[in-house]
């Protein structure tokens, strides 16, 4: 990352500018999130301050600009350990270290509450995020299912990081 380029945990006071970039990434990715655009436009503040207070969201500056996002949370089907969600930098920022980076802010944040294990869902076709995943050292687990409607002819699979 270069020195004008940093990541930082939101407040729900910082719930404007969440909202402003998961409206964004949920725009120019639609294919990459299980939520949809219309969803999510219609959440009030009430609902974005909730998920900012609720689970740690990380997200990536670039001169002043919020250009990637990261959310740990509490596995939503498994009990007892983490999952990574709402991962997205946008395409002008990526190449830069961003993506590690947000990552790694999640899993030091599972690491400190003591969860044994991270999983995330990838779209099988999204090679360039596979590859990102097994850099950082997540594993294929055999779990493999499709996003909901509208999206469900996008098949996608689960991967996990020993921590």
């Amino acid at each position: 990352m270069s020195r004008e380029s940093h990541v930082q945990r939101l407040k729900d006071s910082d719930w404007g500018r969440y909202r402003e970039l998961r409206l964004r990434s949920l725009r120019e990715d639609p294919d990459a999130f299980w939520n949809t655009y219309e969803e999510e436009q219609g959440l009030t503040e009430d609902d974005w301050r909730k998920r900012l207070s609720e689970n740690p969201t990380y997200i990536a500056v670039v001169g002043g600009e919020d250009v990637g996002a990261a959310t740990g949370c509490p596995h939503y089907d498994r009990e007892g350990v983490a999952a990574l969600v709402g991962m997205w930098v946008a395409p002008s920022a990526r190449g830069r270290g961003l993506a590690c980076a947000l990552i790694g802010e999640v899993i030091a944040w599972a690491r400190e509450e003591g969860y044994p294990h991270l999983y995330l869902d990838v779209a099988d076709e999204n090679a360039a995020a596979i590859k990102l995943y097994e850099r950082m050292g997540f594993r294929p687990t055999g779990v493999t299912n499709h996003m909901p409607p509208p999206r469900d002819h996008i098949s996608e699979h689960e991967q996990g990081l020993k921590l």
